[in-house]
């Protein structure tokens, strides 16, 4: 399956996550984004160091000015359970716009085309490094990396294409 490209409709399917309450929630990925600018951005792997030192932390940093230039919501997404997910967005408490929404069975990266095997590090399916600009379910921005690299889907590169 060909990765997602700029002009794609973005795929629907559920993600999971903890509410307020702390209960477990599904919720559809396009009820968050139809009708709105969001900006969807997968990580290999919550708790690994790109992800958390450099790629989420750009976009709790520039969340403020990424929402001046219109963007309605942010949502993280990582191929973890939704356990792992509410404990890694625990380890940002100044984050008050980024989603962390899981894709346990990676289903939903799947979706995208944007899947990883990583199996030979012990690590089975995991998405790609990148970020969406979507705006009313048309994809407008697709960064996706290569590899290991962090050189295309950071708040910045995004913050280029608003």
């Amino acid at each position: 399956m060909a990765p997602i490209a700029v002009g794609d409709v973005l795929p629907d399917g559920s993600l999971s996550y903890f509410d307020a309450e702390d209960k477990l929630q599904e919720v559809s990925v396009h009820s968050l984004a139809a009708g709105k600018k969001v900006i969807l951005f997968g990580v290999p792997g919550a708790f690994t160091p790109t992800c958390s030192l450099k790629h989420v932390p750009g976009f709790i940093e520039k969340a403020e000015e990424l929402k001046l230039k219109g963007v309605d919501e942010i949502i993280c997404i990582s191929v973890n359970d939704p356990f792992v997910m509410k404990a890694w967005a625990k380890t940002y408490p100044e984050n008050k716009d980024v989603k962390f929404l899981a894709d346990g069975s990676a289903k939903y990266t799947h979706a995208l085309g944007l899947e990883l095997d990583l199996g030979e590090k012990g690590l089975g399916t995991r998405s790609r490094r990148f970020a969406l600009l979507v705006e009313d379910l048309k994809v407008k921005a697709a960064n996706v990396e290569s590899g290991g690299e962090f050189t295309v889907s950071s708040a910045d590169d995004i913050l280029k294409a608003l």
